[in-house]
């Protein structure tokens, strides 16, 4: 063990900070300090090696343990982007020189320090087919002997976002030390996205498993996020990975503020969050990188001495880890031993055992053979055996062909099949996943046994080992035993491949030829899986579970198989290779069968069997074939479209489907006119999309697929129909009322009764009564719909309605909204209304059914009905809007307030933020807000996917596998055309508390630059928010956050353009995600916020817990209950400047655009949301 190793066994080891960093603030000159070689930092190796020198030196004396050489991009592919590959080995040897001379240069002490020799990324990624691995590996090889010839003490391999590319790069590595002659350390870090994944889809668990097998030292993060960010992923490795971890994050993510990039967190504050991964996670090295400055390493220093009292670095904590021996596809980790299942690895993708894979291999359609794999994985298949092996073709090439394409559309480990070991090579060149090569055995001897286990030591892969030596296959329990034991000892013992990645195949044969010597053979392989498990319990045990039924037809195969693999599975098997699908529950096969296969298995006939008829003859084999004569196999049910056009058409409605839809209504056009397509045909489908959403049969989303469906129908019809009155069931206008900008409840119920025969007239956003009274008078309406966020709204619908009679009108009207309540519309609203025809439609189709009754001259009743049913139900004495009567009656002890007040703050110091006044971050990436999105409000709030009898983690699951694509997907489309535009305005100010107001001073403490009055609980020691602040009269003044975000108007102009587009399912997609990605961004400021003021590393680490106020202190959004009075967002905005980045007030106190939120942040630990 090197002695870097035996440091880290003792020590908490700290490295430095950003290279790049240090060198961007130096004034240096392109031409003559970078050889006019721009952004290659390496270059001053050669040409400034004092400069390189320097840094090093800066952050040694801040109190690094650790320094990385300036080679991050020292590879010769990098280098040559700059005419420099040449110089290369030299660039590299030079950069570890000077790291030792800046440590030599503090002169003789105590503290031992070590050189890191950086390996960077590089520009090109394999597993996105920029660059192939043979070419990748040779070039880092160079660049891993320069660093050793530099006398580096251990190489970091940094920043990796593609696991195929570590594998070259620690390849190269183990030749660089091979050559040297030392035994240099690989340490290795990968850089996790915002997304959670590495830039290729990795996650943390894929990729450790891919590491594990290749033997590094140390695993860990850095890059990409700020602590908080890594925090669930180092977790991860704490809990999980057996060697040592490093954490080395960026200084926060990265954002525009006042014209300039900016990494938010300061020193202090990341020494904290690094504090409580050495504390909790028990992480061994800690660091920085983008953003992180020698004073960044002085208080992670200050910080590792502060938690020893012996030496100037603490002990690393012991961590209690499991590691999980697993495969790993490029995307996700997969456990040899499944959790109440087998380890099933699908047999479909055989050119030797499955036709249509053959076929489709001859045909090269390649997109077929890779969907033959994710039609596996569906059924249940946890790894894919590839075999391409067909006579005729290039077997190499059809394998490179394949992987290539499965690597990255296949989210399942491949098992790489092959006897030709240019093959097996060429396809773990291809694989960032831990793949399992099958197979190995000692047919011809040790030597392609070796060169295999070679391969796979190299690229970090399992083993499948047939029990077949120079003898030829094993047959019985002795000889199958005596190779399992020798394929051990070679495998295990003497080319180091664990334990655990060794899958034994003791092999079995076919039982169904007749022959007396073939009868015994699956007992004996039973027989090897019992002796294996007990002798080698670390092992895997798989069989190509079919070749136990060849020669029969494949209903009984099917059977015999399911049979043969429970016991095999009670015998000790982990794994097969198999059809899944073609797998019977055990529980489900008819006990005659089971009875008669299980005679067959353990060699029972005559009397002796206990399926059989209890006569001498009976043979179950003859038996088998006799019961299975006639009967098939049952097939895979597929969806078969109605052979009737117009129940074909109806259906189309239904799934939303449009692929060939014209087809089909030109079709019906031959029999029935379009007016009767569209009333009778599609129009019942409509019906029963109503009936399925209403039963929660259906979800949102796919009613509006179906709507688009309906929609494309009726303008494929239009031009072939005759223009005539009484087309439409009834007409509505539709507004969302006076000073309310929310669009999205109006526009579904739009959807929906368009869609459903009605003519919509909707008249849009912030509509004054005028203008609605004016569209029904003109449109000779049926009915009008109000709709409203707000509970302003709630006011403004019945003062809406006042004047509706006023103006003589007595249609029906349906109001809909968040803030309203069915007893305010059916009591408050109703008596508004001179007719009181009034009904509350909680949703869409709710509002399709009013318009039933409104079409069938049945409304009057309906209200009626639901008036006396009403009436019939106790009622609450609380009404929409209106004060209890204790909130009007109880005073209030000012005295009593301001002595709680001060015992509130005597334990709590008031922070002191980094500036005074307001500043703006005026771009923040899309992808940084990702983790800060509240997924189940995003689901099921906004997007309308219901629980469906699921409870919480049952739909967490299911909304992980079905809705993330969708929000990923939509992620991606707004990055790609530039749709959101996250900006902030935040801010402090010096504040107090003066009886139940807030006061906000200028930066002297006294000249007051606003006010906010707030309500008071009505019940004794009720709460308000001011309590939360120091008293004015305290003599000192606390600190509050100010903070406004949008995502920018643009969004909305793209949610109308695709509703006027009729692209219903994105519409809703859309503004859904534009709602919660204010949110997120209103939650990352807020973070921000925290970070400033010094206590954002205590933070719930789980994202889930953080955004349900898992952290000190409490954002109060104006509107809500402790703050209602949303005319106090003018103050607001005014002292933060937020017209800077496109904020404003509209009418009735509405922020523009619609997707903007404000709040006053207040830091007391004790402050949490409440209602008044």
């Amino acid at each position: 063990m090197s002695n870097i190793l035996d440091q880290l066994q003792r020590q908490v080891l700290l490295c430095d900070g950003a290279m790049g960093t240090q060198v961007q603030v130096r004034d240096l000159d392109i031409d003559s300090d970078f050889m006019g070689k721009e952004n290659c930092t390496e270059v001053l190796n050669l040409s400034r090696p004092d400069v390189v020198r320097d840094i090093h030196t800066d952050y040694l004396k801040a109190g690094s343990d650790l320094i990385q050489t300036n080679t991050f991009g020292g590879s010769p592919l990098t280098l040559a982007e700059f005419d420099l590959e040449d110089q290369a080995f030299e660039i590299n040897r030079l950069a570890g020189e000077l790291a030792h001379e800046a440590i030599d240069g503090l002169g003789p002490d105590s503290k031992p320090r070590f050189v890191m020799g950086a390996i960077g990324p590089g520009t090109r990624l394999p597993s996105l087919g920029h660059i192939d691995y043979a070419a990748l590996e040779t070039a880092l090889t160079v660049q891993c002997e320069g660093l050793a010839a530099g006398r580096v003490d251990a190489f970091l391999i940094e920043t990796c976002q593609d696991t195929l590319q570590i594998k070259a790069a620690v390849n190269g590595a183990k030749k660089a030390r091979l050559a040297s002659g030392r035994d240099i350390p690989i340490f290795v870090q990968v850089t996790v996205e915002t997304t959670g994944t590495l830039l290729v889809g990795s996650d943390i668990a894929a990729a450790a498993t891919s590491l594990h097998a290749l033997g590094i030292d140390s695993l860990g993060l850095n890059c990409a996020t700020g602590p908080q960010e890594m925090g669930e992923h180092v977790k991860w490795l704490s809990e999980n990975w057996p060697g040592f971890i490093s954490v080395q994050p960026n200084a926060g993510l990265p954002e525009l503020v006042d014209g300039h990039t900016h990494y938010p967190l300061g020193p202090e504050e990341a020494a904290r969050w690094l504090e409580r991964f050495v504390r909790e996670d028990g992480v061994n090295i800690v660091g920085g990188c983008c953003g992180t400055t020698p004073k960044h390493i002085e208080a992670f220093d200050q910080m590792l001495s502060a938690m020893t009292d012996e030496e100037q670095r603490p002990k690393p904590v012991e961590r209690d880890h499991h590691w999980v021996p697993s495969v790993a596809s490029l995307y996700s980790q997969v456990p040899y031993r499944q959790e109440n299942a087998w380890f099933a690895i699908g047999e479909r993708c055989n050119a030797n055992g499955s036709r249509k894979f053959r076929d489709l291999l001859d045909a090269e359609d390649w997109d077929a053979c890779v969907a033959i794999g994710r039609d596996q994985v569906k059924e249940g298949s946890h790894t894919l055996d590839v075999c391409t092996a067909f006579v005729g073709r290039n077997e190499v090439r059809d394998m490179t062909e394949v992987v290539s394409r499965m690597r990255g559309a296949v989210h399942s480990p491949l098992v790489i099949d092959s006897t030709e070991l240019p093959v097996l090579e060429e396809a773990l060149a291809l694989y960032g996943g831990k793949a399992v090569i099958n197979s190995i055995n000692f047919e011809d001897g040790e030597e392609p046994a070796e060169k295999r286990l070679e391969l796979a030591r190299r690229f970090g892969a399992a083993v499948v080992a047939l029990t077949i030596d120079e003898e030829g296959m094993a047959k019985d329990l002795d000889s199958k035993m005596r190779i399992a034991r020798r394929l051990y000892d070679f495998a295990v013992n003497k080319h180091g491949l664990p334990p655990q990645d060794l899958m034994f195949d003791p092999l079995t044969f076919t039982i169904c030829t007749g022959n007396v010597d073939d009868r015994e053979l699956a007992l004996e392989t039973l027989k090897a899986i019992e002796a294996l498990a007990k002798e080698m319990p670390d092992c895997q045990i798989i069989l190509g579970l079919s070749n136990v039924s060849f020669g029969l037809k494949a209903a009984a195969r099917h059977v015999i198989n399911s049979v043969f693999m429970e016991h095999a599975l009670r015998a000790g098997m982990t794994g097969a290779i198999v059809h899944v699908s073609k797998i019977a529950p055990f529980h489900k096969i008819p006990e005659n069968e089971r009875l008669i296969v299980e005679d067959l298995i353990f060699n029972k006939r005559g009397k002796e069997g206990t399926g059989g008829d209890g006569t001498d003859d009976y043979d179950p084999l003859h038996t088998l074939i006799g019961l299975f004569e006639d009967r098939k196999a049952g097939a895979a049910a597929e969806k078969v479209r109605p052979a009737e056009v117009e129940e074909r058409l109806k259906q189309r409605i239904v799934d939303g489907d449009r692929q060939e839809l014209n087809e089909d209504l030109d079709e019906a056009m031959i029999k029935h006119t379009p007016l009767h397509i569209v009333n009778e045909l599609l129009l019942d489908g409509m019906k029963v999309v109503g009936e399925l959403f209403g039963s929660g049969q259906m979800q949102l989303p796919f009613v509006l697929q179906s709507a688009e469906t309906m929609k494309a129908a009726v303008a494929y019809l239009e031009p072939f129909m005759e223009k005539a009155d009484g087309q439409s069931k009834g007409t509505i206008v539709l507004a969302t009322v006076k000073g309310d900008v929310h669009d999205i409840g109006k526009n579904l119920v739009d959807i929906i009764l368009t869609n459903n025969g009605y003519r919509v007239v909707n008249l849009g956003i912030k509509q004054p009564i005028a203008h609605i009274i004016e569209a029904a008078k003109e449109n000779n309406a049926d009915a009008v719909g109000m709709s409203g966020l707000l509970v302003k709204s709630t006011v403004i619908m019945r003062e809406n309605l006042t004047e509706m009679t006023r103006e003589g009108l007595d249609v029906p009207v349906l109001l809909g909204g968040a803030a309203l309540t069915r007893r305010y519309v059916e009591e408050d609203c109703s008596e508004s209304y001179g007719s009181g025809h009034v009904a509350y439609a909680k949703d869409a189709f709710d509002g399709l059914g009013m318009m039933k009754h409104i079409n069938e001259g049945t409304f009057a009743d309906h209200v009626k009905s639901a008036n006396e049913e009403r009436a019939a139900k106790p009622k609450s004495s609380k009404r929409l809007g209106a004060p209890s009567e204790e909130s009007i009656m109880r005073p209030v002890d000012f005295d009593e307030i301001r002595t709680r007040r001060d015992e509130l703050a005597r334990d709590v110091s008031v922070p002191n933020p980094p500036f005074w006044g307001a500043k703006v971050i005026e771009k923040v990436e899309l992808e940084a807000l990702v983790p800060f999105l509240n997924e189940t409000m995003l689901y099921q709030f906004h997007w309308g996917f219901r629980k469906a009898g699921r409870d919480r983690d049952q739909f967490r699951s299911w909304a992980e596998e079905n809705c993330r694509p969708i929000m990923q997907n939509m992620v991606k489309t707004c990055i790609d055309e530039n749709i959101l535009h996250p900006q902030a305005a935040y801010g402090y100010w010096k504040a107090a508390a003066e009886g139940n107001d807030i006061v906000l001073f200028n930066e002297d403490g006294t000249t007051e630059a606003t006010r906010f009055s707030l309500p008071r609980q009505s019940r004794e020691n009720g709460l308000c928010i001011s309590d939360f602040l120091r008293d004015v009269d305290s003599g000192e003044r606390d600190v509050l956050g100010l903070q406004v975000v949008t995502v920018g108007q643009h969004a909305s102009e793209v949610a109308r353009e695709w509703f006027d587009n009729d692209r219903y399912q994105d519409y809703l997609y859309l503004h859904g995600l534009g709602v919660e990605m204010a949110e997120a961004m209103a939650e990352y400021v807020h973070k921000r916020i925290r970070g400033e003021l010094g206590f954002s590393h205590i933070d719930d680490r789980n994202m889930v817990s953080m955004l349900k106020q898992g952290y000190q202190g409490s954002r109060y959004s104006f509107g809500y209950p402790a703050c209602p009075n949303i005319a106090d967002q003018h103050a607001l905005l005014d002292l933060l400047g937020a017209d800077r980045v496109g904020i404003v007030m509209g009418d009735e106190d509405q922020l523009h655009p619609e997707q903007s939120t404000s709040a006053i942040v207040l830091h007391h630990p004790q402050a949490k949301y409440f209602s008044v």
